[in-house]
């Protein structure tokens, strides 16, 4: 059996509540090892810490305020995020999942903006990594973190969507992997062409889900289980044994977020 890490996956909201520990049982069938699992805003926090509480060892939660959640009160909710994040200090991996999206436009890009580097500030006090959402701004991305490229700042881009010159920024900062997952099945997907570009040995798999389900099962809601084929679609493009992968991949993102 194939042993994976998913390292983005938000099985703590309510699209789970009816059959959370059947995902879970299913996942564990599956070969998932570790589920990560980033917060998004003030309101899901009790809700991700209880989850992860439930599965001690094998679900690990992180602690940010996703850019869609920032407005022009973001302030507020990222206090509520700080204060859990001391908190709970003992228990957080990672601070996540932070970063910019301007897929929808750009209204409070610099509330995000803002939001993005005051938790890098967070990560780099309590040598957290931190796992980015880069949705429509990776060159916004790359300006944020450059003053912070030779420093211990770590982490994981998340879902990269890019084209080959956004990966090449991306790549330049050697603390980081490249998190891919089910948008590479995608038919029209221009992940594949881009794959071989990205070093295995920096390379992180994710479902987000209930997000992104990959084929063969788009179009329903996602989950960890269905990692496996992410897996086997990277594999087969790089023409690398899935077990082989499965393993680097592991190494990868227990590099990133500890043993």
């Amino acid at each position: 059996m194939l042993r994976i890490i998913d390292t983005h996956s938000h099985l703590f909201t309510e699209e789970f509540d009816a059959d959370r520990s059947a995902v879970m049982k299913r996942a564990k069938e599956e070969g998932v090892t570790r589920i990560y699992m980033p917060n998004i805003d003030e309101t899901t926090i009790a809700r991700l810490l209880q989850v992860c509480e439930e599965n001690t060892g094998y679900c690990f939660p992180m602690m940010g305020l996703h850019p869609t959640s920032v407005n022009e009160n973001f302030k507020i909710a990222l206090q509520q995020v700080h204060q859990s994040l001391m908190a709970h200090r003992e228990k957080i991996v990672a601070v996540g999942e932070i970063g910019l999206d301007l897929y929808w436009d750009d209204t409070f890009l610099s509330q995000q903006l803002d939001a993005f580097e005051e938790q890098v500030r967070w990560a780099l006090e309590l040598d957290l990594p931190i796992v980015v959402h880069s949705r429509n701004a990776i060159k916004y991305i790359y300006k944020v973190l450059l003053p912070y490229k030779d420093t211990a700042l770590r982490g994981i881009f998340h879902s990269f969507t890019g084209d080959p010159e956004e990966l090449n920024l991306m790549l330049q900062f050697d603390r980081f992997m490249i998190g891919v997952n089910g948008i590479v099945t995608f038919k029209k997907s221009a992940i594949p062409a881009i794959l071989p570009q990205i070093p295995v040995e920096r390379l992180v798999i994710e479902t987000d889900s209930p997000y992104l389900t990959p084929v063969p099962h788009r179009g329903e809601r996602n989950e960890s289980s269905y990692i496996c084929y992410t897996l086997l679609k990277i594999a087969e493009v790089l023409g690398e044994s899935p077990e082989k992968l499965a393993v680097q991949t592991t190494v990868n993102a227990l590099h990133v977020f500890g043993a």
